[in-house]
């Protein structure tokens, strides 16, 4: 762990590089430098996000690489700062110096009477994770430390007269009663004045446990409302958070919300669209109220005088006010610096100071700590103090009037780490931070306030949403929504999990590092065609680094803090959109996705594949075991018919928009025929004269299937996802649409892979009569920049403050268009290539990881490790004596560790 004081000013060149200082009445801004880099480690603690946010956090922050840090608790005397989350450690700080005082392993899954409680897990979480949504806190004499674990515990900790910390053992949680899911997901906790009770909210079952503190004993439960999150204590009540509202009845539009679990959401797009606050009073036992609030309520804090709860309403950019008194909503203060901003706050974790006239609340999405005038009734926004990249817990220091802020992302996974820190390569080596901040006087409040809208180029959401001008001329990206366009169609195509360096490093024209090339100009021939005959993209991001999340970001341009805390270790759902279990109205943000703003704006759409679930297999119902990838392909080359591909909509909104004859996940099925269903539409579409403004296309196989025997080599899943991206494009180009269609490409994650630059640095394709041609373009783009390209090609305003921010591709079209169709190239590897049974692979390393293929979900997205897929893949093409790129050194160098393996 690192501390490091950091500056707060403005850094000018660092925001008008990405377009945060523009004036409001400009256009957003298109041209940027290539020196600007995603996860650059800048002067004075700055950081470009991929988000194309800064961060400049205040105050001192303290580094805790390989942790996400998500909730964080002070002593009661202030002599000791605890944070965990996303590690397998409590984390004990020094709050008045910053320094790391103490590391301690989390206690093993026995409760504190010693029964062993680890067999009634029935989910696997992260390889070593026991981890927290949310949920820490010290007893009132400080002699305890509870910290909730998401995988079915709570664990305790003791703290003798010198602050120095031990385990003493975790406490067991009731069976939820569900067949389909025996531990629970414990959350927020509160601890009575007496410190005698613990209240956990039961994240799964939908109830609040009483326990008793000292032994573990259950004591009481309580039914509250729909996905539980946090708890406070006043009198004899508790308050419960729920992050769904109410449960669902009979009358309720629901969606699902992982296996066996569903949420109300609003009838159009299917989003989760409550939150409630449930009252119980403690001496009667019974739920005595609910109390409807914004969506997603979270976080809870008690005003100092007990008179007043206050909720973090995430996805309402709000924060409700209750009055303890009579149990109703009093005031909801929005945490927007402007009514007319869009949504793009995310509030979700709150503390007042000690006088109660001050709350703080931090905004996640905003990467700042709003500061707020409490005053019922008339509370006020005053400013904005930027923190680190999501801050999601927060607590008060009254003795050094300061606030403590865990970031629970951090500076993300940085090319150039601070000073003192080894490089890490990898998206999934977390880097979270707490910032330790004093309070600033008015005059500094608004000098960072300035900072934080700046940092979120909050100019460029403004620009974004001024009125179309009558007067403007056509454009391939027009400059404001609703001004012409040259195009009237966009086919957006969203691939699976590679890096630049992964696929297009051997390209000599853009910034790649051809040693880390695996997948190069052989294997992938068409998208290094396409990038010389239209335009290299060596600049661009995914703002995620999975599929959960990357699917968010590449449909809604968004994660919400569901999302974020659902790293703790994804075990309610894993919410890609892919499978019956992995569908979750609660990660979905309240601005809905690219097909909502499409639809509701008149425009037409169809959709092939994204967010749909495979109801493939053999046309025979008595055939029990499914096709296999090979026997999917040979159906198709032979067109024998034996096979079905179909598919069903993983949300309801797309229903009636889905070709269901094609699929989205499903490794088995070749990505040449997810190209063949698109094309006879397409012909389909020629004949009658017309074509969908937006088409999107799901192209998973270039995620591979590593070295499973039997199945594709890594070589032939990702040539066959080039060819399927080829006979796309060929197609649009030589049909009656090219002239007014643009097709838009990128991945959806960059799943741990390595890469030079940055981990986030990605593929992407810009295709188009009007796309300039042979030209490397250097700007600095992300998932975000396509929709909010797509946005103005298509007349539509933008989504959410990140779309609204992002940069649109103006930069890689021209003018006068240039007809020329594109000519798909020949795969040059076997796509039915299959990997040899680990007996006959005479390389010990490579038979090694052949060997965990066998035993790897590499059927189910996202389910293998990260790091050790591309360990398999990094051999299965570059063979075992070139080590593997474990970490890696500065800019254009890479370090490689041939000791450094699993």
């Amino acid at each position: 762990m690192m501390i490091r004081a950091t500056l707060t000013a403005c850094f000018v060149l660092t925001a008008s590089v990405l377009g945060g200082c523009q004036k409001a009445s400009d256009p957003p801004a298109v041209a940027r430098d290539q020196l600007e880099q995603v996860n650059s480690w800048g002067p004075q603690g700055s950081a470009v996000l991929p988000t194309q946010q800064i961060i400049t956090p205040a105050g001192q922050q303290v580094e805790l690489p390989g942790m996400r840090p998500q909730a964080i608790a002070l002593s009661p005397d202030g002599a000791l700062l605890a944070t965990s989350g996303k590690t397998t450690e409590l984390v004990l700080i020094d709050p008045a110096t910053g320094k790391e005082r103490q590391r301690v392993s989390l206690p093993p899954a026995k409760d504190i009477l010693g029964a062993d409680d680890a067999s009634s897990h029935n989910l696997k979480p992260d390889k070593g994770a026991q981890l927290s949504y949310t949920g820490l806190c010290f007893s009132p004499d400080g002699s305890h430390i509870y910290l909730s674990d998401v995988t079915g515990s709570v664990k305790v900790f003791a703290v003798d007269v010198d602050h120095r910390v031990t385990s003493a053992g975790s406490i067991a949680l009731p069976p939820t009663g569900l067949s389909n899911r025996k531990p629970d997901i414990p959350a927020g906790l509160a601890i009575s004045s007496a410190g005698t009770r613990l209240y956990v909210t039961l994240n799964v079952s939908n109830r609040l446990l009483e326990l008793n503190a000292v032994d573990g004993k259950q004591l009481r439960t309580f039914d509250v409302g729909n996905a539980p999150f946090d708890v406070v204590l006043t009198g004899n009540k508790a308050y419960v958070s729920n992050w769904g509202g109410r449960r669902v009845d009979g009358a309720s539009v629901t969606g699902p919300i992982g296996e066996s679990a569903s949420v109300r959401v609003d009838p159009v797009r299917f989003v989760a669209n409550e939150g409630s606050v449930s009252v119980i009073d403690l001496q009667s036992g019974a739920t005595v109220k609910e109390i409807m609030v914004g969506m997603h309520a979270s976080a809870m804090a008690l005003s100092p005088d007990r008179r007043f709860v206050v909720v973090a309403n995430a996805n309402s950019d709000s924060v409700s006010v209750i009055d303890t008194a009579s149990d109703a909503v009093v005031e909801n203060i929005s945490t927007k610096w402007q009514p007319s901003d869009l949504f793009g706050c995310s509030p979700n974790a709150l503390a007042f100071d000690s006088s109660g006239k001050m709350l703080f609340v931090c905004n996640g999405t905003q990467n700042a700590v709003a500061a707020v005038a409490f005053d019922p009734g008339h509370s006020k926004l005053t400013g904005l103090i930027p923190v680190g990249w999501f801050p999601g817990a927060i607590a008060y220091d009254v003795k050094r009037n300061s606030i403590s802020v865990a970031n629970i992302k951090g500076v993300g996974s940085t090319k150039h780490y601070p000073p003192g820190q080894p490089v890490k390569y990898n998206v999934h080596q977390y880097f979270g931070t707490v910032s330790l901040v004093a309070l600033p006087d008015k005059e500094e409040l608004v000098r960072l306030t300035q900072t934080v809208l700046e940092n979120c180029r909050r100019r460029d959401s403004a620009a974004a949403l001024l009125a179309a001008r009558a007067d403007a001329a056509p454009l391939p990206v027009p400059q404001r929504a609703g001004e012409p366009c040259v195009f009237k169609h966009v086919v957006y195509i969203i691939k699976e999990n590679r890096t630049y360096d992964q696929v297009l490093g051997d390209m000599k024209e853009g910034n790649g590092d051809a040693s880390l090339c695996i997948f190069g100009e052989q294997i992938t021939p068409n998208q290094h065609k396409i990038s010389h005959e239209f335009v290299l993209l060596d600049n661009t991001y995914c703002s995620g680094i999975n599929s959960a999340e990357g699917h968010q970001w590449t449909d809604s341009a968004i994660a919400t803090d569901y999302l974020e805390r659902s790293y703790a270790g994804f075990l309610r759902s894993y919410p890609d959109g892919m499978e019956d279990n992995d569908v979750d109205a609660l990660a979905y943000a309240p601005t809905g996705f690219i097909w909502d703003n499409v639809l509701a704006h008149g425009k037409t759409l169809r959709d092939y594949g994204e967010f749909t679930i495979s109801d493939s297999g053999w046309k025979d119902p008595t055939r029990r075991r499914g096709p296999s990838f090979t026997e999917y392909y040979q159906d198709f080359v032979k067109g024998t018919g034996q096979t079905r591909i179909a598919s069903r909509p993983a949300i309801e909104s797309l229903r009636h928009y889905l070709a269901t004859d094609t699929v989205g996940w499903n490794m088995q099925i070749p990505d040449v025929v997810r190209a063949n269903r698109f094309i006879t539409e397409l012909h389909d579409f020629e004949r009658a004269g017309t074509m969908p403004n937006l088409s999107i296309i799901c192209l998973p196989n270039d995620h591979t299937s590593a070295t499973k025997a039997n199945y594709p080599t890594p070589a032939a899943h990702v040539a066959d996802n080039d060819l399927a991206l080829g006979q796309i494009v060929e197609a649009i180009s030589h049909s009656a649409f090219w002239k007014d269609t643009c097709i838009l490409a990128i991945e959806d994650d960059p799943q741990a892979g390595w890469d030079h630059i940055s981990a986030y640095r990605t593929t992407a394709y810009v295709i188009s009569p009007y796309t300039k041609r042979h030209t490397v373009i250097h700007t600095n783009y992300n998932q975000p920049s396509l929709l909010h390209t797509i946005e103005l090609i298509l007349g539509l305003p933008p989504m959410n403050a990140l779309d609204a921010l992002a940069t649109p591709m103006g930069d890689c079209f021209t003018a006068s268009p240039d007809l020329t169709p594109y000519d798909a190239v020949p795969n040059l590897v076997p796509l039915d290539q299959l990997n040899p049974n680990p007996q006959a692979i005479r390389d010990p390393e490579q038979r090694k990881f052949a060997e965990i293929s066998q035993t790897l979900p590499l059927d189910e997205p996202d389910k293998c490790p990260e790091d050790l897929l591309n360990r398999i893949l990094w051999q299965a093409q570059k063979g075992s004596k070139v080590p593997y790129p474990a970490k890696l050194a500065g800019k254009g160098e890479a370090r490689r560790d041939a000791g450094d393996r699993d």
